[in-house]
Formats: structure tokens, C-alpha cells, sequence
């Protein structure tokens, strides 16, 4: 593929179109990572400027993250091709967020067999983001979109939104959801409130989720390819209660009725976190095998642990004959 024809293609075209290209000997295609960060200089110069504090907001601090470290990684992991997202804490400023996303272009143009990215939206700015769903998809050959689970306070779901996901709709575009820390938390003596990955990422994450699936969002807009993180998050076990919950509230005139196993089987779930030894099986209550793609979540969890985590997965995989299905053929569904 040239430089002309990677920035012609479409978000979904364009993955496709590699895909089918790198697919000459399908054996050497061993795994696609549908879930990690590049920490880029523009990402954390906009962190400054827009006076966050990553290490503050999340408890945790940023990692240090360059490519050759991530292709090391990629390399030791078995990973062919991995789809790069901006980091938490999330921006919502327009103008940085084009800037990290350019240099995140930058980069997967500079590694085109490895790298592929989705871009950041600044959202909750409706006119901004579609603005730049257009330059990202025209100008930076994106592969799809990461939407965090709630944008200065407002969540996933919210019908001022719909004009986003309508255009993202016509795109049939690829989106990864990804946590975002929620306005106000018990922050002081509790772990919880203090290490946002411990907790409140997942519960964010269901938390908006819920919300798509009770505003009718996977089915206004079911040409969207939505990725839930971090092994479905909550949600394996929240479906059964929300489940009871909606038809309940809605037998009660205080929401409309709500179809959620409908709603759920459209989602796909990266394996990001800890699949083995239970989550996956507990995931699979909810979803089937074709709906799990692998992710890792590097740099924030180091290439060391990633690496014994990988081992584990793959055992359990190769002994149920899933490997080629989970690392190979759901993404090229996707």
C-alpha cells in the first residue's frame, strides 16, 4: 500500500485494505492489539496546557512509552499489528486533541505495518468533533474513533451525541470506548476513588454503557462498530440486573422499554486486563466468541506482566482452538 492510497481510504476501508494485503501468508498473522496507548510529546505538552495533572487524576502515574519500546513489546507478544489510542486522562480541547491526533498519524505512517490509530474526538463540542471525524478520516488515514465514557460530565448515551454517532453511523465507523474518571468521587481514604483503574474505570465504563443501551444508541445507530475495554468492564454482571431493572422502571412510565440483549449483542469486547483465569468465561455469559478481540492496554501495564498475562491467555486459547479466531478473524470482521 503507498502513502496516496493510506490516506484515501476510509476508517474501516482502510483496515480492510491492510488486512488483506499483510494476509499473503496467513500464518504470520498472529495477533492485532485493538487496545493500546502512544504517550506522545503532544499529548503531554496538551496535558499542560490544559492544566491537568495525569498522576493526580488517575492515582497513577503516566507511563514512558516510545516506539521502539512498544515494537519491542509487539515483538516479545507476538503482535503483528496494534491500533493506537490517545491515553487517560482524556482532552477535550479541540486544537490539542488535532495535534496529538496528527502526531499519532505521523507515526503509523512511519510504521504502517505496525501502527494503526483511532482518533480523539473533542467531545462534548458536537461541531468540533464532527469536524474532526472529517479531517481524521480525509487527512490522517484513522482507522476509526475513541470516545471516552463521559466528556467533561456528560456520558455516552446523551442524545446530544446524536448527531456525532449519526455521522459515525454513515462512516460505519470502528469506535473504542474508553473509561473516563467521573466529575465527583469519594477521593479521600478509599482506593477506590483514589486509583481510578482499580474501580472507577470499569464502573464508568458500564456506567455509560447502561446509558447507550437504555437511549436506544446501539440500535439508532447499528452500522457503528462499538468496542467495549477491559473485558466488558461490569457489564457481565450488571446485564441481568439492569435487565430487571429497565422493565421495571419502565412498567412504571419512568423510562421507555428497553431491549438489551439485543442492545449487547451488537457490542465487541477487547480482552484488555485480566481475562484468565475467569473473566472471559464470565464475559461469555453475556456475548459470544465472535464478539472478543484481543487487547493489552501497554504501556500502562508493564511489557513483563503483559508478557505472563499473554502466556496464560494463549494456553487457554490454543486448548480450545481459539487463537486464530480471537486474534485473527473477529479483527478482520471489525
Amino acid at each position: 500500500m503507498n502513502r496516496r492510497e493510506f490516506l484515501k481510504m476510509s476508517g474501516v476501508g482502510l483496515l480492510t485494505m491492510f488486512l488483506n494485503n499483510y494476509k499473503i501468508s496467513a500464518q504470520s498473522l498472529r495477533k492485532i492489539d485493538f487496545h493500546a496507548h502512544a504517550i506522545l510529546p503532544s499529548y503531554i505538552e496538551g496535558l499542560k496546557i490544559a492544566g491537568i495533572d495525569a498522576q493526580a487524576e488517575e492515582g497513577f502515574p503516566l507511563p514512558k512509552w516510545s516506539a521502539e519500546e512498544h515494537l519491542k513489546f509487539m515483538s516479545s507478544a507476538g503482535i503483528d499489528f496494534t491500533i493506537l489510542s490517545m491515553p487517560t486522562p482524556h482532552i477535550s480541547n479541540s486544537d490539542l486533541i488535532r495535534a496529538v491526533n496528527e502526531e499519532k498519524s505521523a507515526l503509523c505512517k512511519k510504521f504502517p505495518d505496525k501502527f494503526g490509530f483511532v482518533s480523539a474526538l473533542p467531545l462534548p463540542d458536537i461541531d468540533s468533533s464532527i469536524a474532526e471525524i472529517n479531517y481524521s478520516i480525509k487527512k490522517l488515514g484513522a482507522l476509526g474513533f475513541k470516545v471516552a465514557s463521559n466528556s467533561c460530565g456528560k456520558y455516552l448515551g446523551d442524545e446530544s451525541f446524536d448527531p456525532i454517532f449519526e455521522k459515525l453511523n454513515q462512516l460505519e465507523s470502528l469506535v473504542i470506548i474508553h473509561p473516563s474518571p467521573a466529575r465527583q468521587l469519594p477521593r479521600e481514604n478509599v482506593i477506590t476513588g483514589r486509583v481510578m483503574a482499580l474501580f472507577e474505570y470499569p464502573a464508568d465504563t458500564t456506567r455509560a454503557v447502561l446509558n447507550m443501551l437504555a437511549n436506544s444508541t446501539f440500535e439508532k445507530f447499528p452500522k457503528v462498530k462499538f468496542v467495549v475495554p477491559h473485558c466488558g468492564s461490569f457489564l457481565p454482571y450488571m446485564k441481568q440486573r439492569a435487565s430487571a431493572m429497565f422493565k421495571m422502571l419502565s412498567s412504571m412510565n419512568m423510562m421507555k422499554p428497553v431491549e438489551i440483549e439485543s442492545g449487547i449483542k451488537k457490542l465487541y469486547f477487547d480482552l484488555a486486563g485480566d481475562p484468565m483465569p475467569e473473566q472471559m468465561d464470565i464475559l461469555l455469559k453475556i456475548t459470544d466468541i465472535d464478539h472478543l478481540v484481543y487487547g493489552s492496554d501497554y504501556p500502562y501495564v508493564p511489557a513483563h506482566i503483559l508478557l505472563q498475562k499473554k502466556k496464560l491467555l494463549d494456553e487457554q486459547l490454543q486448548n480450545k482452538n481459539l487463537m486464530k479466531k480471537i486474534y485473527i478473524d473477529n479483527a478482520e470482521n471489525l
